[in-house]
């Protein structure tokens, strides 16, 4: 299979899109942006790789169906999340590895002795938990390892401190995790992708010497032996300059997010990108080419950094703010924009007894009520309208997105905003790759890959 890859390096995520030569998505990828963008760069890209994977074994899969009986989509979808459980579980060893390693260079901790036979407690419950996560029930909130891993790992430690009566402190096991998932989640590490699909296939055809078992892993074959040709490079995003690519290959964000929602929603006139550290309200034509744009000013109100700040100040994860403020019963005016003041009226507030899904519902009206700010002087909204970026993952801004649009322009504008949305930048990329390909100037740096991982092995974590 031959690719073209579009990177988008945002400074809270990293996405990268493939596209074959038919311009078809075949695999995406999402990590982490963490404090080192060559490794966030690179995991994307592998995660993507990987995806393109289980595109060929959903093929392979869909060309077997009369082998294999049953329905090829849904062996797909089981095999891709007992795929994830394999890799959540070696993931898990090299967090056990790295918090023994953490746990002997801290001379100041003198009950190492009972720390480490705890700590091995919390991850063999983290094992023990982990099929769990991978059921296709629905119980997994999050697929970053970082937010899988911290949320399993508090949750055992209180369990394995309570247990100890005292003996082992909660906050000495968390404070060894915290130490050690930094550098976990900074390591790039090269995971054989046919051993784990395999270890996937097998745990779900255990002992099944039938003709579909058979035709299965030999699909699994099939996927995990093609080669993966990529011939071209684009990248975008806020670290765009720091990627390894030529400078013909970096292309800016608002031109990639603009042709990206052009690409999955034609009709596209107006689109708005909210991600990490500024918010665009973008115009495009009907062949998806930008017209006029806004962007935000340097601070980072309105942006995915806010509800950053405060998630961190209700100590939860950025993915639960949405949902919780889902559940308000009204909404509270709140008069700061400043992201710290709003950190000190969120404390005020609560204070004050009120709740925290209502406090969470006006600061995302608040975040709206700013980006329909740049929309205005942007030009307006035009029928259709996308939200992309990773704010458009969030529910509650969704929500209130879609209101102020009816209170201010109509309800027939159509809003397009799912959770894909923020793969645009990477698919407009890759686009932009494809036509350098097309026209014989392929951005391509063959020693791209060694490169990266060279940078990864040698940079330290910040």
């Amino acid at each position: 299979m031959k690719v073209v890859v579009g990177v988008d390096l945002g400074s809270t995520t990293t996405k990268a899109v493939l596209l074959d030569e038919q311009r078809r998505i075949v695999g995406r990828g999402i990590t982490n942006s963490r404090s080192n963008y060559e490794v966030a760069c690179a995991v994307a890209r592998e995660e993507a790789l990987t995806a393109s994977r289980f595109t060929m074994l959903e093929r392979e899969l869909v060309r077997r169906a009369s082998e294999l009986g049953g329905d090829p989509m849904a062996r797909e979808a089981a095999l891709r999340e007992a795929f994830r459980l394999e890799t959540y579980l070696e993931q898990l060893g090299e967090l056990h590895e790295e918090l023994e390693r953490v746990l002997k260079s801290l001379s100041f901790i003198s009950d190492r002795g009972k720390l480490s036979p705890a700590i091995r407690d919390v991850v063999d419950t983290m094992r023990t938990e982990a099929p769990k996560l991978f059921d296709g029930a629905g119980g997994r909130k999050s697929d970053f390892f970082r937010d899988l891993a911290g949320s399993g790992y508090m949750a055992a430690a209180e369990v394995v401190s309570s247990a100890s009566h005292g003996a082992v402190g909660y906050e000495r096991l968390t404070s060894v995790f915290d130490r050690a998932i930094l550098d976990v989640e900074t390591r790039l590490k090269s995971r054989d992708f046919g051993v784990l699909l395999r270890k996937a296939a097998l745990r779900l055809t255990a002992e099944d010497g039938s003709a579909a078992g058979r035709a299965l892993l030999e699909a699994v074959e099939f996927a995990a032996g093609q080669p993966i040709d990529e011939m071209s490079f684009v990248g975008t995003g806020y670290g765009r300059q720091t990627l390894p690519f030529p400078k013909q290959a970096v292309k800016s964000e608002i031109l990639c997010h603009g042709r990206g929602a052009h690409r999955v929603f034609p009709g596209t006139r107006t689109v708005l990108d909210i991600g990490g550290q500024d918010t665009k309200a973008i115009q495009v034509d009907d062949s998806g080419v930008v017209t006029s744009f806004q962007m935000n000013d340097r601070c980072a109100a309105g942006c995915g950094r806010y509800l950053g700040y405060i998630a961190d100040e209700l100590n939860l994860g950025l993915h639960e703010l949405g949902p919780l403020a889902l559940g308000a019963e009204r909404t509270v005016k709140v008069n700061s924009t400043c992201t710290v003041f709003a950190g000190a009226e969120l404390r005020e507030r609560l204070g004050l007894g009120e709740r925290r899904e209502d406090i969470l519902a006006g600061l995302h009206r608040s975040i709206m009520l700013r980006a329909m700010s740049l929309l205005a002087r942007s030009g307006g909204i035009d029928n259709e309208f996308t939200f992309t970026g990773g704010v458009c993952k969030n529910p509650m801004a969704t929500k209130v997105l879609r209101e102020l649009v009816d209170e201010n322009y109509s309800k027939d504008v159509v809003l397009n905003a799912h959770a894909d949305s923020i793969y645009m930048g990477a698919l407009g990329a890759a686009l932009f790759g494809v036509d350098d390909l097309e026209a014989g100037r392929p951005a391509i740096l063959p020693t791209f890959v060694e490169k990266v991982r060279a940078g990864a092995a040698a940079a330290p974590a910040e």
